[in-house]
C-alpha cells in the first residue's frame, strides 16, 4: 500500500501573515497599574503585577502558538492571573465572579492602549 505525506496549506489559516503587535513600554507601563480586579472596590490582590494578554481579544487574533498583541492586555496581580487560568480559563466567567461584563477587560485594553501617547510623552519632557 502506498502511503503519501500531505503538506500544509498555510494559506488557508485565519491569520497567515500577520504579525503579533509588541510595545515594551506599553507591557512595562502596564505593569505599574493596579489589579483590575482591585476596580471593583472591595478585593484584596497579592502578588507582583503582570501583564494579562486578553484570551479573547478584539482583533481575534489568538489561536495555538499565538498571543493577543501587546495593545491587548491588562494589569492582574499574580494571585488573579494565575487564577484566571487555572481555576476559569475563561475571561468572562472570570469577570463575571467580579461582577464585570463581559466586554470590560476589553474596553479597559483599549483605554490603556489608547492612553499610552501621554505617558509616552511624560517621559519625553524632562528638564535635563
Amino acid at each position: 500500500m502506498k502511503t503519501t505525506t500531505k503538506k500544509l496549506n498555510k494559506t488557508h489559516r485565519k491569520h497567515p501573515f500577520k504579525k503579533r503587535l509588541e510595545d515594551k513600554k506599553h507591557l512595562a507601563y502596564v505593569r505599574t497599574l493596579p489589579c483590575f480586579i482591585q476596580r471593583a472596590g472591595f478585593y484584596a490582590c497579592s502578588g507582583n503585577i503582570e501583564a494579562h494578554h486578553l484570551l479573547k481579544p478584539e482583533s481575534g487574533m489568538r489561536g495555538f502558538g499565538l498571543k493577543a498583541h501587546d495593545s491587548e492586555c491588562i494589569p492582574l496581580c499574580r494571585y488573579h492571573h494565575s487564577l484566571l487560568h487555572t481555576k476559569y480559563g475563561d475571561e468572562h466567567k472570570f469577570l463575571k465572579k467580579y461582577g464585570y461584563r463581559k466586554d470590560a477587560a476589553v474596553k479597559y485594553a483599549k483605554q490603556l492602549y489608547e492612553e499610552k501617547d501621554s505617558y509616552i510623552e511624560e517621559e519625553n519632557d524632562l528638564p535635563f
